[in-house]
């Protein structure tokens, strides 16, 4: 135990420096923290780096099984399905066939499939918190196939304890896996509130009780010879994803998750054997051709065959591509997979040096395709069609005709449904534009108009019949958005929303009408406005004018503020 509080120690000293580059330079830190790990790799035991991989896989399949919620993701499952299993047999089988160009026994090229084939849960949810956050499609489609594909990986897991392809052991073993999935789901559903109760406002009581349950389902997956990481999954699903209810716990669970992943990027790095450093010309030659093999299955056609798929399911081209690029590395179940089988002697160390390579050059290109995802799909796009349809949003949208001097709401959260009431009151004509498919079942019990789709989507904004409308307002604080919204040039009054006063001055004098404040204004305000514009007859001038003398005040009264506290300060 020394010795891996030892290296984990080691670790943090060597990639200090390189986060605060990192951090200095706004630069994703991903890719500072794998090469941290390869230094690390030069005096650290790999033993020691394989066994710390081991927990820090387990810790962070557990953060993510928290994250769970397939009642929001439910809209979209049967097509994460069909794209999940599509990635498996699709870019697996391609990952087989390759492990055999290279002469690889079937025994171990079935790990090359594996590892090509899955996506990392963790890399991809970590960098797609904007989307899965606000709700959109391409973040649930996304997190919703890496926890099919976990699935998956565990039952693949469960298969390997096994030690023999009798079926006697592999049935024993799946057993005992659906059995502490089963446990997880009676304890979420049944006696998480209970905890909870015990625990009363403490957090410190439930963050103790939750790390608690981990060790508890660890240890019974240990007895019963299944894989920590089972355990450990298991015990996520057994705490209840409720950030409003239990804020505390959550932060707090939070902040473990970023110091596991930090420890998860540099074991990766540190498992790295360097070609031409540590391997002879012949060896590493091989070695490269066969990882570049597997980056290319991997960040090229996994991301074009889920794009193809998804296009077929009905989605539009963009949010198809946006939703695959997020697949475009190697999974963490891949890896804990592939040492597994190391140390159960299954697997070359050859064959895992390059799964590990592969797998730490497609975690760095990984950041920086989510970095530049727009671009990266502009540039396609422009260059090869990808077709696409409308089918999804036809299918899930209902808007009556005839429709005009409508006003258009992006967004059905708490200020969106306000807005949709005041519309109601004043008897004006309603589309809202929606697309987090959690909140499909409200807007279509509640909305008598409303649009299923991308609100940066031409073909949305053509569904939703913008030529006729009188007023668009977002409710989303989403900065591409409103850039995309002013770019259209609509011929009605545009209200946007933002958390930053000097952002909403500069969408004033890019012409929107109305610029929604959040430490300023308070939806209900909003919806006033809207009375007021609709019922009372105001100019709507008027109420732009005002909204810049608003700001403009507003933005005086945050330099004084500033100036005062610098003053006081010295």
């Amino acid at each position: 135990m020394s010795e891996l509080l030892t290296t984990i120690s080691l670790i943090f000293i060597i990639a200090g420096p390189f986060l605060l580059i990192g951090n200095r330079f706004d630069l994703p830190t991903v890719p500072f923290l794998i090469i941290a790990g390869i230094i690390a790799g030069f005096v650290v035991d790999e033993a020691l780096t394989i066994e710390l991989a081991r927990y820090g896989i387990a810790l962070l399949v557990f953060m993510f099984g928290i994250r769970v919620d397939i009642t929001n993701a439910r809209p979209v499952l049967r097509d994460s399905e069909i794209a999940a299993f599509g990635q498996v047999l699709v870019v697996g089988g391609l990952g087989v066939g390759l492990g055999f160009l290279f002469g690889v026994p079937l025994a171990e090229a079935w790990y090359l499939g594996v590892a090509v084939a899955f996506s990392s849960t963790m890399v991809g949810t970590a960098l797609l918190q904007t989307e899965i956050r606000q709700g959109l499609v391409r973040g649930r489609l996304a997190e919703t196939i890496q926890f099919i594909q976990d699935l998956v990986a565990i039952v693949i897991l469960l298969v390997l304890g096994a030690g023999t392809l009798a079926a006697d052991p592999i049935a024993t073993q799946l057993g005992y896996g659906v059995a502490l999935l089963v446990v997880a789901f009676l304890l979420n559903r049944y006696l998480f509130d209970v905890v909870g109760r015990l625990a009363g406002d403490s957090d410190e009581l439930m963050i103790i009780g939750i790390v608690s349950l981990l060790v508890l389902f660890v240890a019974a997956a240990t007895l019963a010879g299944v894989s920590i990481v089972v355990g450990a999954f298991a015990a996520g699903l057994a705490i209840r994803y409720d950030p409003v209810e239990y804020p505390g716990l959550f932060n707090g669970l939070v902040s473990i998750r970023d110091f596991f992943l930090a420890i998860f990027f540099v074991t990766v790095g540190a498992l790295v054997v360097l070609p031409f450093v540590e391997l002879g010309v012949a060896a590493s030659v091989e070695k490269l051709i066969l990882v570049a093999g597997l980056v290319v299955l991997t960040a090229v056609v996994k991301p074009a065959v889920t794009t193809a798929i998804l296009i077929a399911n009905g989605y539009e081209a963009r949010s198809s591509a946006l939703t695959s690029l997020s697949s475009d590395q190697v999974s963490e179940f891949a890896l804990i997979i592939a040492i597994e089988a190391l140390i159960l002697g299954l697997l070359r160390q050859s064959i895992f040096d390059a799964i590990i390579l592969a797998a730490a050059v497609t975690m760095i290109t990984s950041s920086l395709t989510q970095q530049y995802n727009e671009r990266i799909y502009r540039a396609v796009s422009s260059r090869i069609p990808l077709g696409g349809t409308h089918a999804k949003i036809d299918e899930l949208s209902s808007v009556p005709e005839p429709l005009s001097d409508h006003v258009i709401v992006v967004g059905y959260g708490r200020k969106g449904q306000l807005l949709v009431e005041a519309c109601e009151d004043s008897d004006r004509q309603y589309v809202v534009i929606e697309n987090d498919p959690a909140r499909l079942d409200t807007v279509t019990s509640e909305c008598d108009a409303y649009v299923f789709g991308d609100a940066i989507e031409t073909y949305t904004w053509e569904k939703a019949n913008v030529e006729e409308a009188t007023l668009v307002v977002s409710t989303v604080n989403s900065t591409p958005l409103s850039d995309r919204l002013l770019s259209f040039g609509f011929d009605a009054d545009l209200i946007l929303h933002t958390d930053d006063a000097a952002e909403g001055w500069t969408f004033l004098e890019r012409g929107a009408l109305y610029v929604s404040v959040s430490e300023v204004l308070a939806g209900e305000e909003l919806a006033q406005q809207l009375r007021e514009l609709f019922d009372d007859g105001r100019p709507p001038e008027q109420l732009r004018n005002e909204r810049m003398a608003e700001l403009n005040a507003y933005a005086k009264a945050i330099e004084e503020r500033e100036i005062t506290s610098g003053s006081s300060a010295r």
